[in-house]
């Protein structure tokens, strides 16, 4: 019995870095893929109620957030565990960059051409695009040296 558990034990050991890795790699996918929805999001408001949207960025608290004139319209998007958001590009001269950093979609305008840089505890990183030409969100893996 000793040598089963003992035998059960090696294997646990040695399988769980990669699921973890494995894990962690599902949540910087899915932080991706979300910010890409809420930013698509923003601008389709912004496009179908013909109201401006205000984007709210909040790198401390690793949030999203989205407001409009529509009374009561408000949606938060939090990162998830072991994703957080390293930068907001451009970035901007002379702002502290812990500040929310604050984008207005504007119905009829060029979408601005932002980009919102992730990270996880793996050092792996992802970079969520807003197209200025097309309005689309586009997820580009990125190397950092």
């Amino acid at each position: 019995m000793v040598v089963v558990v003992a035998i059960i034990a090696l294997i646990v050991g040695i399988s769980f870095p990669a699921a973890s890795a494995g894990l962690e790699n599902v949540r910087m996918v899915s932080a991706g893929d979300s910010v890409a929805a809420f930013l698509n999001g923003a601008v389709n408001r912004a496009e179908r109620h013909q109201q401006p949207v205000e984007l709210v960025i909040s790198r401390k608290d690793g949030t999203l957030m989205l407001y409009s004139n529509e009374p009561g319209f408000s949606r938060e998007l939090k990162m998830p565990d072991g994703v957080s958001i390293e930068a907001v590009l451009p970035v901007e001269e002379g702002i502290d960059p812990t500040l929310p950093r604050r984008i207005l979609f504007l119905p009829g305008a060029t979408v601005p051409a932002i980009g919102i840089q992730l990270s996880n505890r793996r050092n792996t990183h992802r970079l969520v695009r807003l197209d200025p030409m097309t309005g689309f969100p586009r997820i580009e893996a990125v190397s950092v040296q």
